[in-house]
């Protein structure tokens, strides 16, 4: 039987500023990749191809994200992709959607879990206690399980009891993060030498060049996936924060992690020669600690490493449980999951189920994870496909409805935004690609992952039947249906 009665819409706090969307979308996509990857990218390309790289990936994730900006501010609704593809396509484009986005989410959240322990023993070698079992040749420490125990307790806390709260955390972190970076960049401007940039590229001809910059290009939306983070909370927005506002703040949010990316290649390859620090694990703290040999200098960016993992963590933390949260509302999966804590106004289930699998995949330890987080990357690259063509549809089937912000470029800038993600998608899974899928293990975890998918929509079919299309509209886009 059809529930033709329209209930009461689940309501989340509003409680992020602008200062906080910013910091969401940009603590997200800082992460800890400016210090593990930094040496693969100088070895594929040179500082100044790795550079052009992330100029180019980035102009590349502005045209995406002009789509975003559109559609976010358009339906400045909670779970984000799930609405956009719900209101073009309806139930099933919009569950497929959400399903790819939230293991994705989660799977990058279990990966910080797992890492903080890894990036604390840096800072204090002796916490490597109580050795467990080793999966895909990373041993487990009883000593990280319960570090990584504190700290899922403490995300899925801190988002629990409110908005506010996650937003102040990522907030003080982001800065703290920031002025600590600064100072890093300006003092290897300042001490660093051109001549170490020597050589610039990777290569003796323009061919070699060119698969060099190609080789980083291929991995730069990995690094900035983050600013899909905003459009997950655009619900919850102050009053004072205006919907086109939200729309600026993810494109601007992608300038600033593309800059923050290329002046840290940079300063990084001035302070030493680089060619011999490209295999070092951690490069940008080896290169400060062979220019300098300061135990404070490599110590503040130890600490800007970790504080980048939390503000990653915590972004993508919020992001999952929204999209969660925005399919049990439209009770396309299980309704619990859309509820709101009567006090809090949190999605406090879709938060505790988010803490819950964080916790469970921490004890599969960093080998293992990085399957999940790879495969993870596909998935939300395939939400930047769904949300492209979204994008699309909703101009041709609402052209009327009004938009705060407008993409530039109208209709092009969606099919620019359909080639980019295609384009990321064939350098996720074209075996010559150096950011593809391994055979077997991620591939069957994303077979797996797709099994689960149809299991999940299966057994969610009573929920979707007894629920109207119109009450669906109501429950998803609130007044924007």
């Amino acid at each position: 039987m059809v529930n033709t009665v329209e209930s009461v819409r689940p309501e989340l706090k509003k409680g992020i500023s602008k200062v906080g969307f910013f910091c969401l979308a940009f603590g997200a996509m800082i992460g800890v990749g400016w210090v593990t990857a930094m040496g693969p990218w100088l070895r594929t390309a040179g500082p100044v191809g790795a550079a052009i790289a992330f100029a180019i990936g980035g102009t590349l994730m502005l045209f995406i994200g002009f789509c975003y900006a559109e559609v976010t501010a358009m339906l400045p609704v909670s779970g984000g992709e799930v609405a956009y593809a719900y209101k073009a396509y309806g139930t099933g484009h919009s569950f497929l959607v959400g399903w790819f986005l939230s293991f994705g989410y989660i799977s990058v959240s279990a990966f910080e879990a797992i890492s903080v322990g890894k990036i604390l023993s840096y800072l204090f070698p002796t916490i490597d206690r109580w050795p467990l079992y080793s999966i895909n040749g990373d041993t487990i420490y009883g000593s990280h399980l319960l570090l990584a125990l504190l700290f899922v307790s403490l995300i899925t806390y801190i988002n629990y009891v409110g908005v506010q709260n996650s937003m102040q955390f990522q907030i003080y972190l982001t800065i703290i993060f920031l002025v600590i970076v600064l100072c890093v960049v300006v003092v290897g401007f300042w001490k660093g030498s051109v001549s170490n940039l020597e050589p610039l590229f990777v290569g003796n001809n323009y061919p070699e060049i060119g698969a060099g910059i190609i080789g980083v290009f291929a991995t730069v939306p990995f690094w900035l996936v983050g600013f899909d983070t905003i459009p997950q909370g655009a619900e919850e927005a102050k009053e004072n924060v205006t919907f086109r506002t939200i729309g600026i703040l993810i494109l601007v949010s992608i300038i600033a992690a593309v800059v923050f990316y290329i002046l840290l290649i940079f300063s990084t390859s001035m302070v030493a020669d680089w060619s011999l620090l490209t295999e070092t694990e951690l490069f940008t703290a080896s290169a400060f600690e062979v220019a300098f040999q300061s135990e404070l200098l490599v110590n503040g960016i130890l600490i800007a490493i970790l504080i980048g993992l939390l503000t990653s963590w915590n972004g993508f933390f919020l992001a999952g449980s929204r999209v969660l949260f925005a399919m049990g509302r439209g009770k396309i999966i299980s309704p619990a999951l859309g509820k709101s804590h009567a006090t809090f106004k949190t999605p406090h289930y879709a938060v505790l189920f988010s803490g819950i699998v964080t916790m469970l995949s921490a004890f599969l330890g960093r080998g293992a994870m990085i399957a999940f987080v790879d495969v993870g990357s596909f998935c939300i690259a395939a939400a930047f496909l769904g949300v492209s063509f979204s994008y699309l549809r909703l101009k041709n089937k609402f052209p009327d409805q009004h938009r705060p912000y407008l993409a530039p470029g109208g209709k092009w800038a969606g099919y620019i935004s359909i080639a980019g993600s295609l384009l990321i998608l064939l350098a996720i899974t074209v075996p010559a690609s150096p950011a593809a899928l391994k055979w077997p293990l991620e591939w069957a975890v994303l077979l797996g992952l797709c099994l689960l998918g149809i299991i999940l929509w299966i057994t969610s079919k009573k929920s979707r039947e007894t629920t109207s299309e119109a009450e669906r509209d109501h429950l998803i886009l609130e007044k924007y249906k």
